[in-house]
């Protein structure tokens, strides 16, 4: 027995995700960068974390050729950062306030958490490139997250 595409989107979206804005840098050197929900933890040792990269979006060559990469955690005060890096064909990057890790990749402000990872392995997960990260660095900040559940963009309240 398969459940249809349609059926399987409709169970997952019971399960609330966080939201991310994943940067790194293309082999020529842009900055590139997409939200992407589909990121958790791994391992404690090593410290290990995973995204899920569909293998049409637009970053995906990008991150998956790139020796590193960012996890911007996102606060529940960045819809709006969170839509316009969801968006394809544009600047994403233009008149969004950032600075720059260590090597070099744009770390976004204002956000709840960062993660800085070098790659640590590629694996086909059909549709999708799960891409395992080797946690560097990290640091956090006070806020409450962004999340995403049932196709749209909701806040925890506690």
């Amino acid at each position: 027995m398969s459940v249809s595409s349609d059926e399987f989107r409709s169970i997952l979206g019971r399960f609330p995700s966080g939201v991310t804005v994943v940067t790194t840098k293309a082999a020529d050197g842009s900055d590139q960068g997409m939200t992407v929900s589909a990121f958790c933890s791994l391992s404690l040792q090593p410290p290990l974390v995973l995204v899920c990269i569909e293998k049409t979006a637009s970053v995906h060559n990008a991150l998956t050729g790139s020796p590193a990469f960012i996890v911007n955690i996102l606060s529940a005060k960045q819809e709006q950062i969170a839509r316009r890096f969801s968006i394809v064909d544009i600047d994403r990057f233009e008149g969004v306030g950032f600075s720059r890790s260590r090597n070099g990749i744009v770390v976004l402000d204002d956000v709840i958490g960062v993660i800085e990872c070098n790659r640590f392995s590629l694996h086909d997960g059909g549709d999708h490139t799960i891409v395992v990260g080797e946690v560097e660095a990290g640091s956090t900040e006070t806020g409450a997250p962004l999340l995403y559940y049932r196709g749209g963009y909701a806040q925890m309240e506690r």
